[in-house]
């Protein structure tokens, strides 16, 4: 939110605040699903593709592919918008208008340029639908670009460097405890049912040796 329309009542308060415990996180699910979608098509299968068709290797085809792709995704969404807006908005040079490209598909939001708040203007809805497309599109663009950055071979290895390393001793020692309680615990288990079925045995009369031998006799 820009901050240039907020909520006045406090039925509209409670409301806004109802509304962004769901809506955020739906909007959260919705982004990462198409991303994870887009990213298939735009990333994975051309740099696989280049790798299997043309023998090159796969980490410089994902690195040429990702300065490609963000070199594209700042000319769509930052300098041709930032053009635009900068002929649509009567008091925003080209700066200004990139500036609130930035701003906004940055997520930062500060507010102080908001385009399309002149009474003059014209088509003003169709214009705030057309900046709401925009948005959503060049956030999406966003998050695929970076999700695409994130998978490179490069990164990951720098990425590893702020990774908590375990003690390997420390871990052979909880693995020799987790193996010493589940050994006890199936010695226990077994004790038990020896237990049980010796409890559950019916008793037998014993016969004494003298009646067995003249049983034998007769």
């Amino acid at each position: 939110g820009y901050g240039h329309t907020v909520p006045l009542s406090d039925g509209g308060k409670a409301f806004c605040i109802i509304y962004s415990v769901i809506g955020i996180p739906f909007t959260l699910l919705f982004l990462t699903a198409v991303v994870q979608r887009i990213i298939v098509y735009v990333t994975r299968r051309p740099v696989l593709y280049f790798h299997i068709r043309w023998g090159f290797s796969k980490q410089v085809v994902a690195i040429i592919h990702a300065m490609v792709l963000g070199f594209i995704t700042v000319s769509c969404f930052f300098l041709i918008p930032a053009a635009i807006f900068s002929v649509l908005e009567d008091d925003w040079n080209f700066l200004e208008s990139f500036y609130f490209c930035f701003i906004s598909l940055s997520t930062i939001g500060l507010g102080d340029y908001v385009p399309g708040e002149g009474y003059n203007q014209k088509f003003r809805e169709l214009y705030k639908i057309g900046i709401t497309c925009y948005l959503l599109m060049g956030l999406i663009a966003m998050l695929v670009v970076l999700e695409t950055f994130c998978e490179l071979h490069e990164l990951k290895k720098f990425r590893k460097l702020f990774y908590v390393k375990k003690d390997k001793e420390e871990d052979q020692v909880h693995i020799m405890e987790h193996d010493q309680l589940s050994f006890s615990s199936i010695s226990d288990q077994a004790a038990s049912m020896k237990d049980d079925q010796k409890a559950d045995e019916p008793f037998v009369n014993s016969q004494s040796p003298t009646s067995n031998d003249s049983s034998l006799n007769n």
